[in-house]
């Protein structure tokens, strides 16, 4: 019974303020619509308005070229626009009416009928007085923009007066709710500044335990007791957890650092022992190709550091015109051991005329790294890789890299760009790849989707975007 009693404190507050404001809630929603719906009407006579303006517009353009230019199809065209705006007129005339008066409406309304005569006149070959037509043609014009600026500022006018009436409902609402919460919540307004000292000390990491010295126990006197029973916990296992997650953090990151160097350097490896057993028996090119491949690796093993530090840095890397053909064949320069020893066999659809994108070479060629050491590694019992290129309709290039591996979950595919994150077996891969790979193509302006099923395959489409503004890039 003592706890029901203290529920009830809080509970009662919390339907009295529910109440009062389900009512202002009710009363401003009101207020709200009705001038919404007043606004709105106001809006579509402005919008009719502009529509007459730009037909008079479309009228004077085409006067121009029938009176200089005795264009036939202008006289067919201002024909159309003076039916237009009498049109226009005849549905605002209340609304052209109330904002310039009767009397002046009279003397558009007759100006336009004289003016749509002359036109006829001058249609029909009959003499008129040209300097007359664009002086009425003139007087339209500034008429209708008369209109319009006083449509304008009657709308200004509108909304300045407007926001009155909802302001002063908001203060009195305000007012109400001081008073509400003076008479009656004081004493819980208090406990509950208690609670957030406590909160903000636990956001802060001080967990200390406070005493409840308040006479008048209700709910907040439990959730004290919670908070102490929490901070007793914590402060006994903060020294292990925070142990724990660094020592976590120092293995993942230094496990993710092997591995990126072990690809390059195991390439090293691999091509020096082939170089030393065959080198007798190779011609001159054979062994500056597979110094090359060295070279090449070596250097690639010197940016893997970089690479890394992508995630953390913003440094922006220096972009020049790239066929993105020539990036992917450069890496399968790296990568054709590894594919041979995987049993890997690759199928390439990149056309010869895919337009140029602005990129950097190397970070381009990390990504198509990572994206094809994650398909070798999906296939263990080999497969095919195939990459194509195409332009998509909204501006970018695409490229596409299909495997027919193991696949993903879907429930891992909203994460896998995650730094840390990886679908593989403990200490073969640290989550760290397409991490990079996607802070790469981000810092191009483009974006990656996937696409996976389960012992299907994946594919990883990536899209740069094609700059317009200049045509050197174009392919």
């Amino acid at each position: 019974m003592k706890n029901t009693t203290r529920y009830k404190v809080v509970k009662k507050r919390l339907i009295l303020l529910f109440l009062l404001c389900i009512g202002f809630a009710g009363s401003y929603t009101m207020v709200y619509r009705w001038n919404i719906l007043d606004f709105n009407d106001k809006l579509v006579s402005l919008e009719n308005v502009y529509d007459l303006f730009d037909d008079i517009l479309e009228i004077k353009r085409y006067e121009k070229n029938l009176i200089y230019f005795q264009n036939p199809e202008s006289s067919k065209e201002i024909v159309f626009y003076l039916n237009k705006a009498e049109i226009d007129i005849a549905r605002i005339s209340d609304s052209i009416i109330e904002v310039v008066g009767a009397e002046k409406f009279y003397e558009f309304s007759l100006n336009l009928q004289q003016y749509r005569a002359m036109i006829h006149q001058h249609i029909q070959g009959n003499k008129v007085d040209l300097k007359e037509i664009r002086e009425r043609g003139r007087t339209i014009v500034d008429f209708a923009q008369a209109l319009l600026n006083q449509k304008k500022e009657s709308i200004h006018r509108f909304l300045r007066v407007g926001m009155y009436l909802p302001i002063s409902i908001l203060g009195l609402f305000v007012i109400l709710i001081i008073a509400l919460f003076m008479w009656q919540a004081k004493g819980t307004l208090t406990r509950h500044a208690f609670v957030q000292k406590a909160t903000e000390e636990f956001a802060r990491g001080e967990f200390v335990i406070h005493a409840d010295a308040s006479k008048w126990k209700d709910e907040v006197s439990d959730l004290i007791l919670i908070f102490n029973r929490m901070a007793e916990e914590i402060e006994t296992r903060q020294e292990q957890l925070f142990q724990s997650r660094k020592m976590a953090s120092i293995g993942t990151l230094t496990s993710g650092i092997a591995h990126e160097l072990n690809n390059p350097l195991n390439n090293i490896s691999l091509t020096a022992d082939s170089l030393l057993a065959d080198c007798e028996h190779m011609d001159i090119a054979e062994i500056r190709d597979m110094v090359s491949d060295i070279a090449s690796e070596t250097t690639r093993a010197s940016e893997v550091v970089k690479n890394l530090l992508d995630i953390s840095r913003g440094d922006e890397p220096s972009f020049v015109p790239l066929h993105l053909k020539s990036v992917v064949k450069d890496t399968l320069k790296i990568l054709k051991n590894q594919l041979m020893l995987a049993s890997v066999k690759y199928v390439s659809n990149i056309p010869d005329d895919l337009p140029k994108i602005r990129g950097n070479k190397d970070k381009l060629i990390q990504v198509f790294l990572n994206l094809f050491l994650n398909a070798i590694q999906a296939m263990p019992d080999g497969g095919t890789i195939s990459v194509d290129g195409k332009k998509d309709p909204d501006g970018y290039v695409r490229i596409d890299f299909k495997d027919t591996g193991i696949g993903m979950k879907v429930e891992d595919l909203g994460k896998i760009f995650d730094p840390f994150f990886t679908t593989k077996p403990v200490g073969k891969g640290t989550g760290l790849g397409l991490s990079i790979v996607y802070g790469i193509i981000s810092k191009h302006k483009g974006y990656i989707e996937v696409k996976s099923e389960l012992n299907l395959g994946t594919t990883f489409s990536i899209f740069l975007p094609i700059p317009k503004w200049n045509k050197y890039f174009y392919g």
